[in-house]
């Protein structure tokens, strides 16, 4: 099938591939005396630098670049058996579970492992691959004093695919003229992955990689921010799947702009707005005797409304009627975003010659663990049992699967309810604090205070559940690298969606709404008090949580752990490297190569990483745009850092991933989707439940008597008799404010202590619920429609690229025809020919067939065309 491959293609490719094994031997000198060794000195590199190919990139002749380095390590039996196998120094380079792989490699003998070595190069060099070698020598001292010799062998494999096969003049050669090799990769990557992915499962190969070039002062330089990116040659260098992340990144950056500028101006509108807001007024007016009842049993003490001026004054700015209709703008705009991308994708697809590609699943690599499992089974078992995984062999894994997803989402919420108890037991403690300004600030302390950890739970838990998935998806053994990637892509979001989202759902659906009223509140463990919102409602603190959550994964995690941990690794492994291996000057000595920085680099891990933290900052910008209209500011400017960040880890932090082929960007458009229709729900129920917004404007239809919103605040405070306190859980210091309380005021609609009904909820509590329950279903259907009318009117596919599809469809068409056509005159042509040829041969041979005049007795003897002899013999009459 490669073969047949290979000459469809009639591309003249020349493939260089290097091979760098690590051989760690000890030698000894003839002389017996161990003090005195004489090292063995292998064929080395000149030392010469003129002559060391270009620091690693050219091989020898410097004109043929590397393109490929596999690494692998071996130890070499030592003369004096296992005790000096045990002195072996050199253990650097051990053998280290592929990023991508996951499983530690299995233990196969020595002596198998180059054999297979052998085999797999044997079977390069069949293909028409040619292996140059080069080695390095550096000496060791152990603390025995034995000198050993460490030796790195690196097998360059270069040369044109089918170099002995002849040219055919009628054939029209399309010659590449691409700076980098990435296009030179997928032919020999067909022949590699088809081993080398069971070679590295299986620890016979330890790293698979191409070499880097430079793509750096281009795109990676953070002096760039304010150009275009160059796709074309990120393609070229890093293959297609890469470039579409990076073009779908670009494209996110840009739509985020308008996004970005219409958050500006609606907060900018409450900035304007904030002094003629009455509802504020009404709260910072000190001249308003409101007296409030206590936010917790007995330390905490009546408090007056106007405290609350600052708050009331902050969340006008994002709690205004504009923020209505920003959230409509965004799901648009997430409609908008998707088709966008939809389009830049065909147009690239056709760019890229991605049009007709098709990703067939029996052709995708096999995934490392289904290939480290198989090894496993095969030195288990025998080879006469079966070793296809069956639904019996399966279900411990997916049962693990459910159960283990189940208990991290239970160990989620569990710490939500954690900080939940903090929140309150702190707000309790600062309640009784001898500080003016911590009594008056408790809000925004505890608020900001349990963000905080909050943050750094999300921080930490998100490393957790990545490894967690990931192991999860191991142990189903997916048979290819396609779904396991699905697989683990599904489990790692699920995760992440619900650590990163969980505490923000619960500030905007949860907090304040299960408290109960002074007099009968509910309580956690019959003694802590949950938690109310503030009179001005829990936007406020919804925006709080969602800018300090956002605004640091960005930071800490997006930023600082994406440069930062590689460095780190990096530096950890130079450090180890340079321990153990401790070189000594001489004349074998030479600068370290290319292939060798490129060795001590990070392994490159996958996209799923850096999708998914786009994913969530996507969830960030769209989920809770309502209660945060500068979200898409924020990640506008994190945006614009984080392609050149991302771009400089490719370059200068991690190996040189392997060119792969992609059409779209798989999954994770679906998953854009979902958050886009789920965006549009949530904002719904935050306008409606969250934001005074719909009691609002019940107030000023219903019960206003001016049309205004003047007396808005008393509306929704209701009244409380002092004397009905539930014995042991009034204020301590019932005369904190200098005067004897007798009635207090709490948020909700309550009939008050006078009434028949006392504390009942009132009718215009039912008028809100129903008119907050009729604004989503009308904002839903509203918006869902809008949404679907803008994925109808703009088509997936660019006029001119539609156009010229078809055309080169038909063009296609039309040269078949002709070929077609072609092919039956020739046919034809010869068909007439040999009849022509039949009547000539039968007027040729009809005299001789005439046997008139023969004698009777005369028999004729011929040979027929089926090589019988038939005779004919006149008969006597």
């Amino acid at each position: 099938m490669f073969d047949s491959t290979l000459q469809n293609l009639k591309i003249q490719l020349t493939c260089k591939l290097m091979f760098l094994f690590s051989c760690v031997c000890v030698f000894f000198a003839h002389n017996p005396t161990p003090s005195t060794p004489t090292p063995k000195i292998l064929n080395t590199i000149s030392s010469d630098q003129d002559t060391q190919s270009r620091d690693g990139l050219y091989f020898q002749d410097g004109k043929r670049r590397v393109d490929y380095v596999l690494v692998y390590q071996f130890k070499k039996s030592s003369r004096k058996g296992a005790g000096s196998r045990n002195r072996e120094s050199m253990n650097s380079r051990r053998q280290e579970p592929d990023p991508e792989i996951g499983l530690q490699p299995v233990d196969f003998p020595e002596d198998d492992r180059r054999l297979r070595r052998e085999e797999y190069e044997h079977n390069l060099l069949e293909t028409g691959l040619e292996l140059e070698s080069d080695e390095e020598v550096y000496e060791v001292k152990q603390k025995t004093g034995i000198l050993s010799k460490i030796s790195n062998v690196m097998h360059k494999i270069t040369s044109p695919f089918r170099p002995n096969l002849k040219e055919q003049n009628n054939v029209t050669f399309k010659h590449l003229s691409y700076p980098f090799s990435r296009e030179k990769q997928h032919l020999p990557l067909f022949l590699l992955f088809t081993g080398i992915t069971s070679l590295l499962a299986s620890g016979i190969y330890s790293a698979a990689y191409p070499l880097h070039d430079l793509l750096y002062e281009e795109w990676a330089s953070y002096g760039m921010f304010y150009k275009y990116q160059p796709l074309d040659l990120i393609r070229k260098y890093f293959g297609e799947k890469i470039g579409l992340y990076f073009a779908w990144l670009g494209v996110y950056t840009q739509l985020l702009i308008p996004a970005s500028t219409v958050g500006v101006i609606v907060f900018l509108y409450g900035c304007a707005t904030v002094d003629e807001n009455i509802p504020s007024m009404e709260m910072c007016d000190h001249r308003s005797n409101i007296t409030m009842c206590p936010l917790c049993d007995q330390t905490c003490s009546y408090w007056k409304l106007s405290t609350t001026c600052a708050t009331a004054r902050a969340s006008h700015l994002f709690d205004n009627p504009a923020t209505v209709f920003f959230s409509i703008f965004m799901a648009l705009w997430a409609a908008m975003f998707l088709e966008h991308w939809k389009r830049c994708q065909m147009r690239l697809n056709y760019k890229w010659d991605l049009t007709g590609f098709e990703e067939e699943e029996h052709t995708s690599q096999l995934n490392g663990d289904f290939c480290s499992i198989h090894f496993s089974l095969v030195l288990l078992f025998s080879q006469t049992e079966k070793e296809k995984l069956t639904w019996k062999d399966r279900s411990p894994a997916y049962l693990t699967n459910i159960v283990g997803i189940l208990f991290m989402i239970g160990l989620t919420f569990a710490i939500v309810f954690g900080v939940i108890l903090y929140r309150i037991s702190t707000a309790a403690a600062m309640a009784v604090s001898s500080d003016p300004y911590t009594k008056d600030n408790v809000r925004v302390i505890v608020t900001a205070t349990a963000v905080i950890i909050n943050l750094v739970v999300i921080l930490i838990l998100d490393e957790v559940y990545g490894s967690i998935a990931r192991w999860l998806t191991q142990i189903e053994v997916p048979k290819t690298d396609k779904s396991f990637e699905e697989r683990l892509i599904f489990k790692a979001f699920l995760l992440k969606f619900v650590n990163a989202y969980t505490p923000i759902f619960y500030v905007a659906f949860f907090k304040g709404r299960f408290t109960g009223r002074p007099g009968k509140y509910m309580y956690i463990f019959r003694s802590m008090r949950m938690e109310e919102c503030a009179p001005g409602g829990c936007l406020m603190e919804l925006c709080i949580q969602l800018s300090i959550i956002m605004l640091g994964k960005q930071l800490i995690q997006n930023n600082l752990f994406e440069i930062g941990i590689p460095k780190l690794k990096k530096l950890i492994r130079y450090l180890k490297l340079k321990r153990e291996v401790k070189l000594e000057p001489d004349s074998n000595y030479k600068k370290p190569q290319q292939y060798e920085a490129d060795y001590n680099l990070e392994p490159f891990a996958g996209l799923t990483p850096e999708y998914m933290e786009m994913i969530i900052q996507f969830g960030f910008v769209t989920l809770f745009v309502a209660s945060f209209p500068l979200a898409p500011l924020f990640a506008l400017l994190n945006n614009v850092i984080e392609i050149r960040l991302d771009a400089k880890k490719f370059t200068t932090e991690l190996r040189r991933p392997n060119a792969a082929k992609a059409k779209d960007i798989g999954i994770w458009y679906n998953i854009l989707r979902g958050i886009g229709k789920l965006a549009v729900i949530i904002n719904a129920f935050v306008i409606s439940f969250t934001s005074d917004f719909i009691p609002r404007l019940v107030f000023m239809y219903l019960y206003s008597p001016d049309g205004t919103l003047h007396g808005f605040t008393n509306n929704t405070l209701s009244y409380f008799n002092v004397s009905h306190f539930e014995a042991g859980s009034e204020p301590r210091e019932a005369m904190a404010l200098g005067y004897k309380v007798e009635i207090c005021r709490y948020k909700d609609y309550r009939e008050p202590p006078w009434s028949p009904e006392a504390y009942d909820v009132s009718k215009e509590f039912w008028s809100v619920l129903a008119a907050r329950l009729a604004f989503v279903i009308i904002f839903q259907n509203l918006v869902m429609f809008m949404s679907d009318f803008v994925d109808w009117l703009i088509p997936d596919i660019p006029k001119e690229i539609s156009e010229r599809i078809s055309k080169e469809k038909l063009l296609m068409v039309d040269l078949f025809l002709k070929e077609e056509q072609t092919k039956q005159q020739i046919v034809e042509a010869l068909s007439s020919q040999e009849k022509e040829r039949t009547v000539e041969n039968s007027d040729e041979e009809s005299p001789k067939e005439d046997m008139s005049d023969l004698p009777e007795n005369y028999t004729k003897s011929t040979d027929s065309s089926n090589s019988h002899h038939v005779n004919a013999e006149k008969q006597p009459v």
